[in-house]
Order: C-alpha cells, then sequence, then structure tokens
C-alpha cells in the first residue's frame, strides 16, 4: 500500500529530473551530530559484526559463529539504548529493546551511519545506478568458504523513467557453522539456512524524493549456548516489513518529510526445556516539518508514533510511544547551532506509563583552514522492554526509564590538495551519564532468581579519535585510515578500554588489496579480566570491466588470517581462520 501510495505521488509530479539530482532534507529537530561513515565494498559480502567492528567505539556483544546472536551498543549506554535504522527509518523490538543484528540483510546495503548524539546505527540501501545508457542493470554474486559456507546473490535494477527506479533482489546464507576454537575443541550445532528477498524503488518529483522498501526474510538454526552449557536447541525465524519516506520542498519557506513502517518479526525456539514462540508487530508513523522564516533560521517540528504489540508463549503486551520535537537551528555563515526540546511518551496496556521532556544542544563552528569544532548535549530516555517488566518470573513492572546525558566535544580537520590528495583528522571527547540503569541481580526472595532493577549508575567518557588520507589518480588509489577509541565505564561488561582498528586500500588498474586490523583491549566480564586480542583480514581481488557492462570481479577474503582464538561474550568463542571467495559480475 505504501508503494502504490508512493507511486501515485510520483505520478502527480511534472518537473523531469535525473536520478542522481535530489538533496531533500526535512530531519529531526536535532541536525547537526557526531557521525561515523562504514561504507561496505561492492564485492563484499560481509556479516553484520565485520562491518560494526570496523567502528572502534562500537561494543559488539556477539555469541559466536553465523548462528549466534549479535547485538551493538554505544559509549557504554547498552543496546536496548541504541536504536537501529534502515534508510533512517527505526527497527523495532519492544521484547528485548534490539532484534538480532545477525538477521539483518547485508546484501542490498551499501553502507552505515553511526550517530552518536541520536545514539543509533542507519543501515543505508544502495541505490541503483545505470551505465552505458543502459535501462536494466543488477549484479549477481556467488559466495563459497570455510565451514561449509554458500552466499548467493542476485539483484536486478531497472530505470523506469528518469525520476523512478526500482530494484530487486534475493539471497541466502547458508553454513555449516561449526568450527574448532581450541585444543580439538569444535563448536557445534552453530548451522544456519537464511533466505531474504526485497524490493526497493526510488523516485524523483519536484522539490523532492522519495524511496519505498519491502523485505522479507527467514532462518533456521541452531542455538550452540555456551561452551560449558553446550545445547542442542533449534530455532526458526520470520521476519517482514514495508516501509516508505517522501521528502518535498514547498518553495523555499517550508519543506516536509513523511515516513512510515508496517512490520512482523517472528521467533520459534524448540527446546529440551520447552517449546515457545514470539510473535511482533509494529506500526510507526513519523512526520518532520522544517520552516525557513530568516535567513538565518530554520524552525523543525517532529511528530513520531509506534504501536508495538508481542503475543508470546508466556505472555502478550502492547505499547503505544509517542515523540513530538521542537527544534530552532541558528545558521551564520561559519557557525551554525541547534536548540531541541523533545517529548516522548509511553503507555503499556495495563503497564508502565512514562512522560518525559528532553533538552539538546549542539554546535558547530568552521574555523578555517579546514579546521571546525563541533560538540552536542542532549537528555535522552529508555523505556524498559517488555522482556525486563513482563517476563513470567523474570520481569519487574516497578522499573523506572533509564535516563541519560549525553556529552560530545571535538575538532576535526579536513583537507583536498588538489584533485588527488585528501587528508583528514578529527578527535572527539565525550561524557556520558545514565541514571537508574536496568541490571539484572538476585531477587531478595529467592537468589537463585535473577530480576531486573534500577540499582546503577554509569559514567562512561573516553576518547575518539581517526586520521587518515587518499590519493588517487587515473590508475592509483591508495588510502590509509587509523581509528582508535577510549572509553572507560564502571560495572559494563565487555567494553573495551583500547579499541583501534587500522584499514588501508590500494588499488591499480582493477588489483586490490584491502587490510583490515583489529584491536581490543581492557576487557572484563562479571568474572574479571578478559584477555585482549587481535586480528587481521586480507582481500585481495581483481576486475575486468568489459566494454558494454560493468565489470566481472574475483575476491578472496581471509578474516581472522593468524588464527586467533577470542571471544566478544564469555564462553562464545568466535570463528577461527577462515577463507571465503566471492564471483560476482555487474551488468
Amino acid at each position: 500500500m505504501l508503494l502504490s501510495i508512493l507511486l501515485s505521488w510520483m505520478a502527480l509530479s511534472e518537473t523531469p529530473d535525473t536520478l542522481s539530482a535530489a538533496a531533500v532534507y526535512a530531519e529531526r529537530a536535532v541536525t547537526v551530530s557526531r557521525t561515523d561513515t562504514v561504507s561496505i565494498p561492492d564485492y563484499e559480502t560481509p556479516a553484520v559484526g565485520d562491518v560494526l567492528l570496523r567502528t572502534p567505539g562500537l561494543v559488539l556483544s556477539d555469541n559466536g559463529g553465523a548462528a549466534g546472536l549479535k547485538t551493538v551498543s554505544l559509549r557504554g549506554l547498552g543496546s536496548p539504548h541504541t536504536t537501529i535504522r534502515i534508510d533512517g527509518i527505526k527497527v523495532s523490538n519492544v521484547q528485548s529493546g534490539q532484534g538480532d543484528l545477525g538477521m539483518l540483510d547485508m546484501t542490498n546495503l551499501g553502507g552505515m551511519v553511526v550517530d552518536y548524539a541520536q545514539n543509533s546505527v542507519d543501515f543505508c540501501t544502495s541505490r541503483p545506478s545505470f551505465d552505458y545508457g543502459r535501462k536494466v542493470g543488477g549484479k549477481v554474486m556467488m559466495g563459497a568458504g570455510s565451514f561449509g559456507t554458500y552466499l548467493p546473490q542476485a539483484r536486478l535494477d531497472f530505470k523506469l523513467s528518469d525520476r523512478v527506479s526500482l530494484s530487486a533482489n534475493a539471497s541466502g546464507t547458508i553454513s555449516g557453522g561449526n568450527f574448532v576454537y581450541g585444543d580439538g575443541l569444535r563448536r557445534e550445532n552453530n548451522d544456519i539456512k537464511q533466505y531474504r528477498a526485497g524490493l526497493d524503488a526510488f523516485g524523483l518529483m519536484s522539490g523532492g524524493d522519495w524511496s519505498a522498501k519491502a523485505y522479507v526474510g527467514g532462518a533456521g538454526r541452531g542455538t550452540p549456548g555456551s561452551v560449558d552449557w553446550p545445547s542442542t536447541d533449534r530455532q526458526k525465524d520470520l521476519s517482514g516489513f514495508v516501509q516508505g519516506r517522501v521528502r518535498k520542498n514547498f518553495g523555499s519557506l517550508y519543506s516536509m518529510d513523511l515516513s512510515g513502517k508496517v512490520s512482523y518479526d517472528g521467533t520459534d525456539y524448540f527446546s529440551s526445556y520447552g517449546d515457545s514462540s514470539y510473535g511482533q508487530t509494529a506500526v510507526l508513523i513519523g512526520s518532520g516539518n522544517r520552516f525557513h522564516p530568516l535567513k538565518w533560521l530554520d524552525l523543525s517540528l517532529t511528530l513520531d508514533f509506534e504501536w508495538g504489540g508481542l503475543r508470546a508463549t508466556y505472555y502478550e503486551a502492547s505499547r503505544i510511544a509517542a515523540t513530538a520535537a521542537a527544534g530552532a537551528s541558528f545558521v551564520l555563515p561559519r557557525f551554525k547551532a541547534d536548540l531541541t526540546l523533545e517529548y516522548d511518551g509511553t503507555f503499556d496496556k495495563g503497564g508502565l506509563s512514562s512522560n518525559v521532556l528532553s533538552p539538546a544542544a549542539d554546535f558547530r563552528w568552521e574555523v578555517g583552514g579546514g579546521v571546525a569544532l563541533g560538540g552536542f548535549a542532549r537528555r535522552a530516555y529508555r523505556a524498559p522492554t517488555f522482556n525486563e517488566l513482563y517476563y513470567p518470573g523474570y520481569g519487574n513492572p516497578s522499573l523506572r526509564p533509564e535516563d541519560a546525558l549525553l556529552t560530545d566535544l571535538g575538532i576535526e580537520y579536513h583537507k583536498a590538495t588538489g584533485e588527488q590528495w585528501t587528508i583528514s583528522a578529527k578527535a572527539d571527547g565525550f561524557f556520558n551519564f545514565l541514571k537508574d540503569k536496568i541490571t539484572s541481580a538476585p531477587s531478595p526472595e529467592d537468589p537463585n532468581i535473577w530480576m531486573p532493577y534500577n540499582i546503577e549508575t554509569v559514567k562512561a567518557y573516553g576518547l575518539d579519535a581517526e586520521t587518515g588520507f587518499m590519493y588517487m589518480d587515473k590508475d592509483w588509489k591508495a588510502a590509509f585510515s587509523a581509528r582508535y577509541s577510549y572509553q572507560e565505564a564502571d560495572g559494563v561488561p565487555y567494553l573495551s578500554r583500547h579499541s583501534v582498528v587500522l584499514s588501508g586500500e590500494l588499488t591499480f588498474r582493477g588489483w586490490s588489496l584491502v587490510p583490515v586490523w583489529n584491536y581490543r583491549g581492557g576487557r572484563h566480564d562479571s568474572y574479571g579480566d578478559m584477555p585482549d586480542w587481535n586480528t587481521l583480514d586480507l582481500t585481495f581481488s581483481k576486475s575486468i570491466r568489459f566494454k558494454a557492462c560493468g565489470p566481472l570481479t574475483l575476491a578472496v577474503t581471509a578474516r581472522n588470517l593468524a588464527d586467533t582464538r577470542y571471544a566478544l561474550v564469555s564462553g562464545y568463542p568466535c570463528p577461527s581462520r577462515s577463507f571465503i571467495a566471492t564471483l560476482s559480475f555487474r551488468f
């Protein structure tokens, strides 16, 4: 339905444009943020964990292997406090706060944006491109590698007109998943069979653009448990959503941004302790409005509504959440400041009722000579999840929302020398204070039963720093980046005090070498310190271009080349050395 509405809107537009032209923005009230952007090369078939680990400031929780649960958090706040988005629209999970990111379809995504002010990770769909005057294009890829892994992909792009394009895609992940993790021990029940299909539409209209996405995916996989308590349990997943977005300028005084989404996520567990099922339905509607009454002043008003319902074997619950934010942006030639006041209301049927106001402020000052200063301060709430509130034998209905203060101050430098060299560097210091943190502890009635409580405050502080350069001419491309993150947070397990990512790219006439080195140190869990670890990944590829179509690319990736034995979560080892080869053809 959303797709038909957007197609009808497009038909009303009379001014032709090209598909690469429009840039219309009517974002949330806070618009200047500290962000990181991570791109995904066209020839890669990365798992979501590989992409997330390229940003040192992120904390990835990974139960290891293709079938293991994966979640992410930022700067000591925990995964339920971190919002996941696809093309700017929220991925809702009222049950646990953040679903399994391993179930995301990475095959049609071109990158991700980490927004530290909004405390979010936004995965971005890669838009179709058409070469040689063609109106049909696409890509087919086949990957195969260690642990009995096969990764088929196909994508077809259609240029329906100068203003409308369509992209259809399908992919799969089939993996035996089992691997040796030390002294001949073998990780079992880690297999997965996952299938996905999607349809994306993009278009331009007079003064704006629109997009729509439909997705369905399913998986059957093992849940191996920890190495101390191995499991033969199984799990089935089924998810799908339809979402759309329209952005349009009405002259120079007003612009709007409308979005909507309907989604379903179902999970079935098959266990020796008893089977259980969870089905989540969500409806999201968003509206952003921006007014430009004066040359130096922008005013904005955003309204978001979300309904989420859960029907599980052991309990049922539903929630209505509403957000309204009013903001003002002061725009001067070299200085911009944003002030925002946000209302968040959360109302559960027969349960939690919460109303909060959250102020925010940020600024950016272009000092000159390629140097800019920026910073933000924001108050943010996180309502307890359904599991924390209502799960039988575990939930605590008296929980209060987590109350956080997020602050950041940074400097960045960017300089382009001629048309070939680009040099950049930036550093950000941050301090986050989290009150009423939700954590689990033994219940007063029975110390063998753990329940969630508001019993902790967390102070998280640290530094993110990055530098890099890129050189490009007709035949050569050379790039290098060094990224470092220092974080301290009391009582937060698996947080790395020191994180380093060194990455590079060397390309010459279709030959390419891409190394990525990862280091994590100073981690701990509830039992004490954890070992430091580092991994090296290498991708070597060769592209052959043809006259009338796109390239044929053969790529070989070695992951964890030094065969480091490590775990992101205690008891859940990550895979040993592995290789994967892909053959892709773009036409």
